[in-house]
């Protein structure tokens, strides 16, 4: 499914909502919305750098272990 989906954005500007961050992982920006408000803005790893809300949701969806734990 991941395959077709990647197959039909190739090469067009297209907006993806998703629950599951593995969906928009790949994407060439990402924009994190909380309560109807743009609060984060970038590449994955930008925002997993930046150690915001899109970082607390990978934490929490792929089950990081927490320093110390």
């Amino acid at each position: 499914m991941q395959h077709a989906v990647d197959r039909l954005m190739q090469g067009r500007t297209t907006i993806v909502i998703a629950h599951r961050l593995a969906t928009i992982a790949h994407c060439d920006r990402i924009a994190v919305l909380d309560e109807g408000r743009l609060i984060e803005l970038g590449t994955e790893a930008e925002l997993l750098a930046a150690e915001g809300l899109y970082a607390q949701l990978h934490r929490m969806q792929f089950r990081e272990p927490q320093a110390g734990a």
